[in-house]
């Protein structure tokens, strides 16, 4: 590993020379200038490696010439290095795996508007350094990934390493033209998403050497170098053979070696490699040639010895290199270049920028600096055009595309959005037909070969029941078509509702899930108490007495959640129901036996995991407390909404709802992947708090979480489109998940139903004169409130 890194000399496009965006039907519009800060996370300085230096050039060089951009560093380290970090480093355990989880926490807790990781695989614990996927899995804002090697032929491992960090990255980084083409055609990393960028580069005048010569004790003499971290993978003993052909010609010349062993190396096997340099040197008859400076020189020394050298030889063995810092130095300073042609090396110095050789040849490295030495004029000539290759590079420049990279990455503010702004239908009636609505979508498409289920179709039909924007003629009829779906939904012989049905009508099994049934007689409910249609509330009062059934002996807690949910309303609408009353009951037996038995001092929840639509239990214990009269049931739901609310806020004030990697994490929570129904099962439980117990703070989570939709979330994302009523199906560690089905539809319609009640009751304590005039304006988006 070279003492600094660096990258070739393509740069990513500045974020202020990006095209207007469109997502859906409305024009989002450039980014917004702002201050944003940054969590980097790597190894870094005073840990002897190039990764360390190349850490600490990007928090030197933003805050240079990026000042908007704030960097706290999170520095990977051995346990026993007694490093002593700067103030403000926050220091990570590299070899114990709850220092990545504990790390993580951190810095969801800082809420930074990027996280830049620097990956290498021995600087991260475990085989391979996998422990870098329990760190990522947990972070919440978008990730920048630099890759400091890509290899061409990686293990297993490795690759399934490599692809799992693609996998959660907004924006990549690589070092080389070659690493960008093997992460795309290798690892299939989105292409858009790659950038290659130069490491920065120092600016300094050329052709200074006889005063830095001087200065070090070197004038009249030929000067050739390397400098870096030694080990074998430097191949310095075929420079040191090419030394007794150099000096025969040029008696004058030595070959400066700077640079300690690599800390590895040294603790495996003490100074052995060095060792066996020298003798090969003082064997080959040139240790009066050979200057050693046996240590790890700080950049500014570093640069003045290099300004003091005439030819930089990287005989490196090992071709697959991407990356070398101390190439790019030597570039920048406009030195004359001799080098085996590795990946790096092969792009930084074509066209007559540096001199390749074959590798393991110190014949062909005789050959090129003798011929150098012996012709001024194309030692002159290779060193100009190497000093113009390296004005690409200083450090402007490096800042520049790396703050381009981190704005790019980072969620932008928003547009407004009136929170009031009702979503079209069509969304809505393009996923349907005569049989139902459609599951899934591929984009906005209709996707026919995953057919209908009764989930979405019960869904559907209770947004017939509130959404505003329909005609009674459309009402009626669509409400028709999604009650009939679930009435030949209902299987007598099983007793219970079928779920999947297949495009052809035919039904992919005799009985659903319990979750399935629940919101079978959860949609029911709500039409016997809210359709506007007298038949269509018979219809749903029968039914719902027919299929009650289907919840005998179950014990799923959000399958009896749901059902609760339904026999509520049907107690609203009737005012006596036994049969619902027993229903309710027994859920809520079940929800306080099992926040009982799961509950302990920081885990006020109903199971040792967090699944899906969450909301839901507690919104089932504050509806059946309500109806039946019983406080005690209101306040565990309170109290359990309360606790599930604020795990679903962000530290920057967003909301994010427990992610489907939650599933299976005891007493864990991870950030991805958020889906729509959390939003709208946080707006409605809070609904049925504010009902219950009327608070600001219920309005405002449920205005949070309705923003969620609008592009207040972890990507900046805006996965509701007001015109057509579409909504994506979530946010990934990418950005907006593009597909658009009728889970996720049917979620953005019916939050949006269920929040404005609570607005429109705003608005009137507002026109009262009443302390509920508040701005709702959230943190990371501007939405206009009514």
């Amino acid at each position: 590993m070279d003492q600094l890194y660096a990258e070739p000399r393509h740069s990513y496009p500045r974020v202020d020379d990006s095209p207007v965006v469109q997502i859906f039907s409305r024009p989002v519009g450039r980014p917004v200038p702002r201050r944003l800060s940054l969590a980097l996370i790597g190894t870094y300085v005073p840990r002897k490696c190039g990764i360390a230096t190349f850490t600490a050039d990007v928090v030197e060089q933003l805050a240079e010439y990026h000042g908007e951009i704030a960097s706290t560093v999170y520095a990977l380290d051995d346990a026993d290095s007694g490093a002593q970090y700067a103030g403000g480093v926050v220091r990570v355990d590299q070899s114990e795996i709850e220092s990545y989880r504990a790390t993580a926490r951190q810095i969801n807790e800082a809420a930074p508007d990027a996280v830049w990781l620097q990956h290498e695989f021995g600087i991260f614990g475990g085989p391979d350094g996998e422990m870098v996927c329990e760190l990522i899995d947990r972070i919440a804002a978008p990730l920048v990934v630099t890759f400091h090697t890509v290899l061409s032929e990686p293990s297993a491992n490795q690759r399934r390493i490599v692809e799992h960090l693609i996998s959660r990255a907004s924006r990549i980084m690589v070092m080389s033209a070659h690493g960008r083409d093997l992460l795309v055609d290798l690892y299939h990393a989105p292409a858009d998403r790659v950038a290659v960028i130069p490491h920065g580069a120092p600016d300094r005048p050329f052709g200074r050497e006889a005063a830095f010569k001087e200065a070090m004790g070197l004038a009249g003499r030929n000067v050739l170098m390397t400098f870096g971290l030694l080990g074998p993978g430097k191949g310095l003993e075929h420079a040191i053979e090419a030394l007794p052909a150099i000096v025969a010609c040029h008696p004058e010349t030595v070959y400066r070696i700077v640079g300690a062993t690599h800390p590895n190396l040294v603790a495996q096997q003490g100074e052995v490699y060095r060792e066996r340099l020298v003798a090969l040197a003082e064997r080959l008859g040139v240790a009066q040639h050979i200057e050693w400076d046996n240590r790890f020189l700080e950049t500014p020394e570093l640069l003045d010895q290099l300004e003091a050298c005439d030819v930089y030889l990287t005989p490196y063995p090992n071709l697959q290199q991407a990356t070398s810092g101390t190439l790019s130095y030597a570039v920048a300073l406009g030195k004359a270049v001799v080098s085996t042609p590795y990946v790096h090396a092969r792009e930084l110095l074509a066209d007559g920028v540096g001199v390749i050789v074959e590798p393991h040849s110190s014949g062909a490295i005789a050959e090129a600096v003798n011929a150098l030495l012996d012709d001024r004029e194309y030692l002159m000539a290779t060193r100009r055009r190497a000093y113009g290759e390296g004005r690409k590079t200083i450090w402007p420049r490096f800042a520049d595309s790396t703050a381009a990279l981190v704005q790019a990455a980072a969620a932008q503010p928003l547009a407004e959005i009136p929170l009031t702004a009702t979503p079209g239908m069509h969304g809505v009636l393009a996923m349907c037909d005569g049989t139902g609505m459609l599951q899934h979508a591929i984009g906005i498409v209709p996707d026919r070969r995953h057919g209908y289920c009764l989930d979405d179709n019960a869904r559907a039909l209770i947004l017939m029941n509130h959404a505003p924007a329909l005609n009674p003629i459309d009402r009626l009829s669509w409400s028709s078509t999604f009650a009939s779906f679930i009435q030949y939904a209902w299987n007598p012989d099983r007793n219970h509702f079928r779920n999947f049905m297949r495009f052809d009508r035919t039904w992919c099994e005799d009985e659903g899930s319990d979750d399935s049934n629940g919101r079978g007689l959860w949609a029911l409910g709500d039409t016997a108490e809210h359709s506007p249609f007298p038949d269509l509330r018979d219809w749903a009062r029968h039914l719902f007495d027919q299929t009650l059934r289907a919840l005998d002996g179950v014990e799923s807690p959000r399958a009896m959640a749901f059902g609760m949910l339904g026999a509520c309303a049907v107690l609203r609408a009737d005012g006596h129901h036994p049969q619902a009353e027993a229903l309710i009951r027994r859920g809520a037996l079940l929800l306080e036996r099992l926040l009982a038995a799961s509950r302990r001092p920081d885990w006020a929840w109903f199971e040792a995991v967090l699944g899906y639509d969450n909301p839901r239990l507690p919104q089932a214990l504050i509806e059946s407390g309500q109806v039946c009269g019983r406080g005690d049931w209101i306040g565990l739901g309170l109290a359990t909404l309360d606790w599930i609310a604020d795990r679903q806020i962000a530290a920057n004030g967003l909301f994010r709802p427990v992610g489907s990697e939650s599933f299976g994490q005891h007493h864990g929570q991870m950030p991805f992947d958020q889906q729509p129904l959390e939003a709208q099962a946080a707006i409605e439980a809070a609904a049925a708090a504010h009902a219950a117990a009327p608070s600001q703070r219920w309005v405002d989570h449920a205005v949070t979480a309705y923003r969620w939709f609008l592009g207040a979330n972890d990507r900046g994302a805006i996965l509701g489109d007001i015109a057509s009523g579409r909504c994506r199906d979530g946010v990934t560690p990418r950005g907006a998940n593009a597909n658009c089905g009728a889970e996720s539809i049917l979620a953005f319609q019916l939050g949006y139903a269920a929040l404005q009640p609570m607005l429109g009751e705003r608005r009137t304590t507002q026109r009262a004169g009443d302390a509920l005039a508040e701005d709702y304006h959230g943190p990371a988006a501007t939405l206009a409130h009514p």
